[in-house]
């Protein structure tokens, strides 16, 4: 074999060994998200009602229920555009332009147990929506679900 093509077929073979894993890869039980979660963002029970709301919303279109769920002023990276989204009227009106379809459709699908939390909040399909515990005062005594970003 040539030296070029064989070095290019070694590049590639690096650069696949060292790509991250997509989120599914990592075996995970429903229990280890939930432990992380209240480890990394407390009130891991209270994660599961808007998670439910957010997944069943984006599998009907539902755009004022994933309206109630953003914290505003919330940031939109969608078609190649970043959108400053101020309120759920700006939301819903806009609502095509912000969630696509495939960001509908893989959310609608997400499973707990293939969710990834860090310190910044949870992702959900592989980065399109991320949400995160909100302070509801300077303490953060209480705090509430929400989503935090959309990355389409």
């Amino acid at each position: 074999m040539p030296r070029l093509p064989a070095a290019l077929l070694l590049a590639g073979t690096l650069l696949l060994a060292t790509t991250p894993l997509t989120i599914g890869a990592f075996a995970q039980s429903e229990n280890d998200v939930y432990n992380k979660i209240e480890e990394l963002h407390g009130d891991a029970a209270g994660f599961d009602r808007p998670l439910r709301q957010l997944v069943r919303a984006m599998r009907s279109g539902d755009a004022e229920a994933i309206a109630g769920l953003v914290e505003y002023p919330l940031t939109v990276k969608a078609n190649g555009e970043t959108y400053d989204v101020e309120n759920a009227e700006d939301f819903v009106e806009n609502f095509d332009d912000l969630v696509t379809a495939e960001t509908r459709r893989t959310v609608g699908r997400q499973q707990y147990q293939d969710l990834f939390v860090n310190s910044d909040g949870v992702m959900l399909a592989n980065g399109a929506v991320w949400m995160g515990a909100v302070c509801d005062d300077n303490a953060c005594q209480d705090s509430h679900w929400a989503i935090i970003a959309i990355n389409n």
